[in-house]
Parts: C-alpha cells; sequence; structure tokens
C-alpha cells in the first residue's frame, strides 16, 4: 500500500458499474410508486452494498435485510450451506417475513453472481427455481421491449443445453433466437463477446442458466446477481401493479405452454473405483445408447463428446456445433429429455430430468425417469 502497488478500488468505479446495471433496466422509474416490499439477505457475502445501492437507485425503499447475515463472514454461521437454490438459505429470511410480511425475498450467494428468490403465496412463501426465474424475465423482456418497440432486429438470447425447454417456446413467441450452449456463464459471456465482434452487440438481451446464473446487458461477461436483483424486483413492481405476483405471471406461461417440469439428480462416486465407475456408466451409455427410458421411447441422442446428433426415427445424424464435452442428452416423445454427464468440479455424475404436461402428469413422468436414473447409476 505505501509503493502504490496496492490501491482500494475508487467509488467511482464502483459507480459506473451501477450505470451500467441501471441501463439495462427495461421500465425505468416504474418502480418508484409501486410499493413493492422486500426482504434481503446477501448471505454473509459480497452482495450487500450493491444490490442495495441498485435497488435504491430504481425506486425500491422497502428494503429489510437480514440482520444477522448482513456483514461479511466466510464461517457463515446462520447459513453453513449458503446457496440459494436450498431452502436453508432462506430460513432466516423466511423468518423475518413472519413478521415484515414482504412481497419477496431476495437472497444472493456469497460472491453474488447468483440469486434465488421466494414469493408471497396462500400459504407462505414459495421458492422459484432458476428455469422458472430465467423463464419469466425472459418473457418480462421480450414483451415490454416489444411493446415499446425498443427490441432489436434479430434479437439473442442465451441458455444452456441442461436449462428448461420453456425458454424455446418464449423465445419463438417473440421471434427471438435463442441460442443453447454449454454448462458454464462463460459460454453464455463467449455469445456477447461474437456478437460484439460483429457489430451488433445490442441484439443480446439476456442470458441465464438453471442453476440460478443471470445476466441482463452486454456491461458483464458472467452472471451477475446484482443486475439480475434489479430485472426481479422491477418486474415484480411491474406485476404487482397489474395485481399480479411472480407466482400467478409463471402460471399463466405455464398454461399457455405447458408445465415444464425438471429435476436435478446427483450421484456421488467417491474415490478411484467411483472414477472409474462414473467412466464406465458413460462408456456403458455411450456404447448401448437405450432406446427408451423409463418405458418412453427416446427420439434422438445427442453425444457433446463426439459432437453428433442421432435421430433414432430416421437414422441420420447431424453435427452438434459446440466446443467438444462429455454430456449424453436424450430427447423423449412425450417432450422430455434426459441428460447425463459427470460434473467437472466434483465426483459426481448429474442427471438433468425434464418432463412437460399437466403438474400431474410431468412429475409423475420426473418420478418416473428417477427410478430409470437410479438404476443406471446402481442406486
Amino acid at each position: 500500500m505505501a509503493q502504490g502497488l496496492i490501491e482500494w478500488i475508487d467509488q467511482s468505479l464502483v459507480e459506473r458499474f451501477l450505470d451500467a446495471v441501471e441501463a439495462s433496466a427495461v421500465n425505468p422509474g416504474l418502480c418508484r410508486d409501486a410499493g413493492l416490499k422486500v426482504i434481503y439477505t446477501p448471505l454473509c457475502g459480497a452482495g450487500n452494498k450493491p444490490v442495495r445501492a441498485i435497488l435504491k437507485r430504481i425506486g425500491i425503499d422497502d428494503v429489510t435485510v437480514v440482520p444477522e447475515q448482513e456483514q461479511p463472514n466466510g464461517d457463515f454461521p446462520t447459513c453453513p450451506y449458503p446457496n440459494p437454490e436450498i431452502r436453508e438459505a432462506f430460513e432466516c429470511s423466511l423468518r423475518l417475513a413472519e413478521t415484515v410480511q414482504p412481497d419477496l425475498l431476495l437472497a444472493t450467494d456469497p460472491d453474488s453472481d447468483r440469486v434465488g428468490i421466494a414469493v408471497k403465496s396462500d400459504d407462505g412463501y414459495t421458492l422459484m427455481s432458476g428455469n422458472e426465474v430465467g423463464a419469466l424475465m425472459m418473457n418480462y423482456m421480450l414483451s415490454c421491449r416489444k411493446a415499446q418497440g425498443t427490441l432489436p432486429e434479430n434479437p439473442v438470447c442465451v441458455n444452456t443445453i441442461v436449462t428448461s425447454d420453456l425458454g424455446s417456446r418464449i423465445a419463438e413467441k417473440y421471434g427471438c433466437e435463442l441460442r443453447k450452449v454449454l454448462t458454464g456463464f462463460k459460454y453464455i459471456g463467449e455469445i456477447i463477446g461474437w456478437l460484439e465482434a460483429d457489430g451488433e452487440k445490442e441484439r443480446f438481451i439476456m442470458g441465464y442458466e438453471e442453476s440460478y446464473g443471470y445476466l441482463c446487458g452486454t456491461y458483464a461477461r458472467d452472471k451477475d446477481a446484482v443486475v439480475a436483483s434489479m430485472m426481479i424486483c422491477e418486474m415484480a413492481a411491474y406485476y404487482k401493479k397489474q395485481g399480479k405476483s411472480l407466482l400467478d405471471v409463471m402460471h399463466e406461461i405455464y398454461e399457455e405452454f405447458g408445465y415444464y417440469r425438471n429435476r436435478l439428480l446427483n450421484y456421488a462416486f467417491e474415490g478411484e473405483s467411483g472414477m472409474k465407475f462414473m467412466n464406465g456408466v458413460m462408456d456403458g451409455l455411450r456404447g448401448n445408447a437405450p432406446t427408451e427410458i423409463a418405458g418412453e421411447k427416446v427420439i434422438s441422442v445427442s453425444d457433446y463428446k463426439l459432437s453428433v446428433m442421432k435421430n433414432l426415427e430416421d437414422g441420420t445424424e447431424s453435427e452438434i456445433k459446440l466446443p467438444k464435452s462429455n454430456v449424453l442428452a436424450y430427447k423423449l416423445e412425450n417432450g422430455g429429455s434426459f441428460i447425463v454427464r459427470p460434473s467437472g468440479t466434483e465426483p459426481k455424475i448429474k442427471v438433468y430430468a425434464a418432463a412437460v404436461g399437466t403438474p400431474a402428469s410431468a412429475d409423475a413422468r420426473l418420478d418416473a425417469y428417477e427410478k430409470a436414473a437410479n438404476a443406471i447409476m446402481g442406486k
């Protein structure tokens, strides 16, 4: 510090960042008289100041911060697993909600690049999934910008190959190109770079992944919980003025396109023997591709390691134009899917099961897919 080799980041840089985030707003000024009430927790992490600052900027003043999770603390004493994907991360917020009675609960993860939400409902507060929030955000941005006449020609949204196909239906409705990329937000950021290189970065609307990462605008190349928190609150305020909650709007989307249900299954295999077993599972599936899963016919198999998609109905093959990755994806006859991939960071195989239909039929099919996955994994 004394030699000037290390210096504090100047507040002006923070303000430039917040300016860039605020510029992504779809309806500037809308929140100021919406009366939206929010509980926010940074989960003892980095989101506390920037998230509160951006909410104040857009006019959301009724924000209650969970006091025991407000300050940074790497020991996470009130939340051993500070992951906004799980209900445990909301326990302190939910207790506080009993007295505050907010419209919305926000929880950003410790490095503030992912955000989870819970929405007030008839029986308390309902947690919404990353697939649902991403679909809501895409629908909100595309519908509002189309109505305003600010939607660019040939707009682009991006999500990953394990993200719900509901996004594809919404994009199609608004004439938006939806690009699918491998898991990892760097691949979404890469799309922005390509558009920018072509002088077309204004075509990018948003990117998201099922694991609670979102980005609106082109100021960053990674997921950002600050802009996601802003956009979530903006759309909650927008719909509150219409007498609707985010759950109400999600139900409307499901009624229009079908109830898309998703389930992530994790199978852990420890040690050297576990690694050999995982390799054997992937080699077995690759060498002897199933023609049906849970009694449903497999329509196509995409092997991202071999970069080929095989249509099992007509026997044709097509190239997958993505980087090679050890992923196998099966499309099923009733609109469902079954994707298998080893984790890149843990000794696990992940299975992403998806079904569409009525709530009851889709959930029943997910149960059947889970049984099939258990059998494949020897569980």
